[in-house]
């Protein structure tokens, strides 16, 4: 059985990736400081997929504890980089934080990677690197633009690391550049669950319709789209958990064409803040209490993925649509919110 160590495992990608894994017959070791989620995930990646991966708490920033966590799991075959801040707001707040979590991590990982002889990695990487791209739909040979965000610099930087690396050593490297997740599991076992005031925009819409937050807003309508609100490619985070293990299966099966490959993973659609708003109203049948806003640093105006190399090439494609997307976020919300009541 193939070893794949996933961090930040039990974050909100990383535990639908693990239970996917897990599924397809992975055997999975997650790393995470519970940071931004909470150990009960653990229990939830068990209760669906019949396993519980085993686990390692500490900070993957701390270059002592990584390496001292790779000299006792030196046999593993892939890695899945998830753990880093994610927030753009926070970012612009807090570049400095951002800066040290999400590059020294991942500099203490490629440093494990090379003293082991591990091989291959699955970086998380993000649209924020194409900016605001120059033509949309945005491919993968679009110019990577000067970064919106210093979270969106640490995608840049990351990548550049990784590649600098791949091409000194027999490291090779997949990354995946993904647009909005948003979703939940079917089960409502496992979704997104910021820990605080959520940064994302559909958290924030369940949080809302439930009664958690008083309202939500909406940043900025006078945007140049269609009705004033930004637009995204928002992707169900089931079908961007199936895309890593295609491309885990990818490398382990020797079928990457370069040591350093880049996809895009989204649905090739775009949509407004207030198209997203709407789909959630209309399979909750709730009105929500949202009020529109200045428009907030770091956010661009709009971007969707060409997809067509990732459905080519990887063999993969989404396919769940946004409806489906806001309900499985909904009916995580209500799973979550009947939980804390029964307690």
């Amino acid at each position: 059985m193939k070893k794949i160590l996933v961090t930040g495992g039990t974050g909100y990608i990383g535990s639908h990736t693990t239970v996917e894994l897990q599924q397809k017959g992975y055997d999975v070791v997650v790393v995470d400081n519970f940071s931004n989620s909470q150990a009960d995930v653990l229990d939830n990646i068990e209760a669906i997929s019949g396993k519980k991966p085993a686990f390692e708490n500490f900070d993957l920033s701390d270059r002592e504890k990584t390496l001292d966590f790779f000299s006792r799991y030196h046999d593993l075959d892939a890695i899945i980089h998830f753990a880093a801040f994610k927030a753009v707001g926070e970012s612009v707040a807090k570049p400095l934080l951002y800066y040290q979590n999400n590059i020294f991590s991942l500099v203490n990982i490629l440093q494990g990677m090379l003293i082991n002889n591990i091989n291959n990695l699955v970086f998380s990487s993000s649209c924020t690197v194409y900016g605001q791209p120059d033509k949309l739909p945005v491919d993968e040979l679009a110019p990577v633009q000067q970064a919106m965000s210093p979270y969106g610099n640490t995608k840049q930087i990351s990548e550049e690391i990784i590649q600098d690396t791949v091409r000194s050593s027999s490291l090779k490297a997949i990354a995946l550049r993904y647009f909005n997740p948003i979703g939940a599991h079917e089960s409502s076992k496992i979704g997104e669950l910021p820990l605080g005031v959520p940064n994302n925009l559909v958290p924030f819409i369940t949080q809302t319709a439930i009664g958690i937050r008083e309202q939500l807003k909406v940043f900025g309508s006078d945007y140049p789209t269609s009705d004033g609100t930004p637009i995204r490619d928002y992707i169900h985070v089931v079908d961007l958990a199936k895309a890593h293990v295609i491309a885990v299966d990818r490398m382990l099966e020797n079928k990457t064409k370069k040591t350093f490959e880049v996809f895009n993973l989204g649905t090739g659609n775009g949509y407004s803040v207030l198209e997203v708003i709407n789909s959630f109203e209309k399979v909750s049948g709730l009105k929500l209490n949202y009020k529109i806003v200045d428009r907030r640093p770091g956010d661009v105006t709009e971007v969707w993925a060409d997809t067509r190399f990732a459905n080519e090439e990887l063999g993969w494609k989404a396919e769940k649509g946004i409806d489906e997307m806001t309900l499985s976020a909904w009916n995580w919300e209500l799973a979550l919110h009947s939980k804390k009541k029964n307690k």
